[in-house]
């Protein structure tokens, strides 16, 4: 009698796969687990270079606006104070060191999010 093993092989019962029985139920189940993992990527919003570009300008942007920010008000201040101190350098320089810690953070979040991802893809294989 012959059976059907989980990668769909034929053999005899209770009969161990030979090396080549092994390889077509291995190349199945990678056919199987890429067909998948495409499938999802086409369900899913967004990706491909356009969003990885898209990434780099938000982050770009992230760290952008509050250093435009500060540095307006610094010069805003500079322009109706005398003072001994700069305040656009001092605020230029906290809106550098504001504006990487928000991207950090924006990056740590979309980093978790990928890695949570991958590991559900994993448990459902």
């Amino acid at each position: 009698m012959l059976e059907v093993d989980r990668g769909g092989v034929p053999g005899k019962a209770g009969e161990r796969p030979n090396a080549a029985q092994r390889q077509q139920r291995d190349l199945a189940a990678e056919v199987e687990k890429r067909s998948k993992r495409k499938l999802k990527a086409r369900r899913r919003k967004g990706g491909g270079i356009w969003f990885g570009l898209g990434m780099f300008g938000l982050v770009g942007w992230s760290v952008t606006i509050p250093v435009l920010i500060f540095l307006a008000l610094g010069i805003w201040i500079d322009s109706h104070s005398s003072g001994r101190f700069s305040w656009t350098l001092m605020l230029l320089v906290l809106g550098v060191i504001l504006g990487s810690i928000h991207a950090w953070f924006w990056i740590t979040k979309e980093r978790k999010d990928i890695e949570r991802e991958r590991e559900e893809e994993n448990l459902n294989e």
